[in-house]
């Protein structure tokens, strides 16, 4: 539903932006983990019970106390030592689609 009504994305893990830009933009190329993980947990028209759905793994971290580095780490089946260190700056991958991963490059096309 989002994706027909609307223009802009704002995608959101413990309270900070993770990927922002434009809706088909983010929907058909993801660039973020959390993005492409929630994308992956929506079902389809043939999904069949809940055995089914793609689920993300690990526990949501406190908001309050998060981890260093990047807050989604822990759940990222692409997290590095870097990801673990080092908190990712948000940057513009170009037409306004901006980003907080380290490895967003790096991933383009496993996540896409």
């Amino acid at each position: 539903m989002v994706h027909e009504l609307a223009n802009k994305i704002a995608v959101m893990y413990l309270g900070k932006i993770v990927e922002f830009g434009n809706a088909e933009e983010i929907f058909h190329r993801p660039r973020h983990p959390y993005t492409k993980a929630l994308f992956d947990a929506i079902p389809g028209l043939s999904t069949r019970g809940m055995e089914s759905l793609k689920t993300l793994e690990g526990q949501i971290p406190s908001p309050i106390n998060p981890p260093p580095g990047c807050a989604f780490h822990e759940r990222c089946t692409y997290a590095c030592d870097r990801c673990r260190s080092e908190v990712p700056q948000q940057r513009d991958l170009g037409g306004g689609h901006m980003v907080s991963c380290l490895r967003a490059e790096e991933l383009k096309e496993k996540l896409s």
